[in-house]
């Protein structure tokens, strides 16, 4: 029997699913589209001719090449192949972002389409392509591509106001198996230092059972001495500027911490007070009377 959390994770996924599909829809019937304009442009039929009840003929110029996308216009056929590449290329760029790779490539270039970001603006890229599929006159094939997009961008907008910037990790599979897992944390904990009595010891230097758990699950007592390994997840990223850029994904911050002195730490003797001290300890001179 699934929960709730499976059931979500079900459904996003099938709308994730019906997402590729309406993209790879959409880039192979651009490239059906682009080979068919290229076909009309070398046809060259850009005008119409009709014979009228005297028996005249009469041309007259068409506003696109015939059974074509492509305007009767000053660089009409660039355009219109800029158009079909710039849907192609779109499509392309939107499925690798539902699939989620190269995800660095999307932290760095298109964060907008990256694992920070919902689904809500790839929503709305997609609608923008179908509205520009579905504004010429097409074939079938195109046309229910086109329809079919539009519709799958509504499914993708609601999602992202719902979820905003969760959904990418509540349809994650590897997020979905470990939160199947009890006890088992999804994210990296911090890192805990405690300690019964203070961290520096009392005055006898006795110090407190002292705890330490890092951030891959190892944890370490200085009562048994003994150094307890957990499971990893994933490999370290060490204490350079990789391991902070993590830290700061994560929601960590690492401070410097703030400089003090041990409380059995002397207070070092000023001037005046070594004087005084200095004449305490000279020996008295005896009285002659």
């Amino acid at each position: 029997m699934l929960t709730p959390k499976g059931y979500l994770f079900l459904s996003l996924n099938a709308v994730r699913t019906l997402s590729i599909i309406a993209l790879l829809l959409v880039f192979s019937s651009n490239i059906f589209i682009l080979v068919e304009d290229i076909k009309a442009v070398k046809a060259g039929s850009s005008t119409l001719t009709s014979t009228n009840s005297s028996g005249q003929t009469e041309t007259f110029e068409c506003d696109y090449f015939d059974n074509s996308t492509v305007p009767n216009q000053p660089a009409g056929v660039f355009w219109a192949v800029v158009n079909r590449l710039f849907i192609i290329v779109t499509s392309i760029v939107l499925i690798l972002s539902e699939i989620g790779w190269p995800d660095r490539f999307f932290e760095n270039y298109l964060p907008i389409l990256g694992h920070k970001f919902g689904v809500g603006i790839l929503g709305t890229i997609q609608w923008i392509t179908a509205a520009s599929i579905l504004s010429h006159h097409v074939d079938d094939f195109p046309l229910v591509a086109g329809f079919f997009l539009f519709v799958v961008g509504c499914f993708n907008i609601i999602i992202g106001l719902i979820f905003r910037d969760s959904v990418k990790d509540k349809r994650s599979t590897l997020t979905f198996r470990l939160s199947k897992n009890q006890g088992l944390p999804i994210s990296a904990p911090k890192v805990l230092v405690t300690a019964n009595s203070s961290i520096f010891g009392n005055e006898k230097g006795a110090g407190g059972p002292l705890v330490r758990s890092d951030t891959s699950g190892s944890s370490y007592s200085n009562e048994t001495g003994q150094f307890h390994k957990a499971q990893q997840f994933g490999a370290g990223y060490g204490f350079a500027r990789q391991g902070e850029k993590q830290a700061a994904h994560a929601g960590y911050m690492v401070t410097r911490p703030v400089d003090s002195l041990p409380r059995y730490h002397p207070r070092p003797p000023t001037s005046v007070e070594s004087d005084a001290d200095d004449e305490d300890e000279r020996p008295e001179r005896p009285v002659r009377i």
